[in-house]
């Protein structure tokens, strides 16, 4: 199947801010943007026939007016529309698992920064094989909202696993967009180490050379391969999702990982993921690894 960025739509202003973000994310790629409404299907014996004929009408008319809005915006780029029947978590991930990346909205929680996801987005962010991009209105290239709007991306890692789709994911995303590759990796000491590492500034200082060294290891054979991205590397000790929250806050886009994996109560996140996704007030990349 041909490359593409696909985008969840419905008539939310975090899904219009999605598109928008989508819509640069497939100039900057070369590849066309699908535009996709999930009508739940079968219709409930609650919704009369002409009500479930008149939402299509109006849903086939908001893909086309924001195909028109992304045309006019980004002339020359290949926008396509589908109207979908089914089950939208379903069918959203089916979506994904063929396209680049899949891009959805998040609503924001009012006055307080941060992402509501709904059961959907979670389904499809804790399922999909590829790459995940939730975007609240408002935010940086959304062209939606208003507030402030950050710069460069931030990659959160964990040496002690291979993630080598989540460094591909960020590298190629700071070449494309020119921007600086800020990357994250938080430490705390192990139980084994008790108050130890507290205690003596010598245990501390040394578990944090370690976290050093691991990260500029981790990290080496990749500036290479991209010479001209600006990478900074930072270990810090205490919890990831702050660190990865609190860095986000003058970021552009925030890059974290999610291992592929399968649970038997549904789609699973970690604990890291699921803290940002949740508080990030930039749009969050959630990329599958295994």
């Amino acid at each position: 199947m041909t490359a593409h960025v696909t985008v969840g739509m419905d008539e939310s202003p975090e899904s219009l801010a999605a598109a928008l973000w989508a819509a640069e994310e497939a100039s900057l790629l070369d590849v066309p943007l699908h535009l996709i409404h999930v009508e739940e299907w079968p219709v409930t014996a609650e919704v009369p026939v002409l009500s479930a004929e008149s939402l299509v009408e109006r849903y086939e008319t908001l893909l086309r007016a924001t195909a028109d809005r992304v045309r006019d915006d980004r002339p020359g780029l290949d926008v396509t529309t589908e109207m979908a029947r089914g089950r939208a978590p379903a069918e959203l991930t089916a979506a994904a698992n063929e396209a680049e990346v899949t891009v959805l909205g998040s609503r924001g929680l009012g006055g307080v920064v941060g992402f509501l996801i709904g059961s959907v987005s979670l389904a499809v962010v804790g399922r999909a094989r590829r790459p995940v991009v939730l975007v609240r209105s408002g935010s940086p290239s959304s062209g939606a909202g208003s507030g402030d709007t950050g710069s460069g991306i931030v990659l959160g890692v964990d040496i002690e696993q291979p993630c080598d789709p989540l460094l591909a994911f960020a590298f190629g995303e700071a070449a494309r967009r020119d921007e600086e590759l800020r990357i994250v990796h938080s430490w705390s000491p192990s139980p084994a180490y008790g108050y130890t590492a507290i205690l003596d500034p010598a245990v501390g200082s040394g578990l944090g050379r370690n976290a050093t060294e691991g990260l500029a290891g981790m990290v080496r054979p990749w500036r290479s391969k991209f010479p001209a991205v600006r990478v900074t590397e930072q270990a810090v000790a205490g919890p990831a999702a702050a660190a990865l929250v609190d860095a986000s806050r003058s970021a552009g886009l925030l890059v974290v990982g999610r291992r592929s994996r399968r649970s038997p109560v549904g789609p699973h996140l970690g604990h890291v993921a699921h803290a940002v996704i949740h508080h990030s007030p930039a749009p969050v990349a959630v990329v599958p690894f295994e």
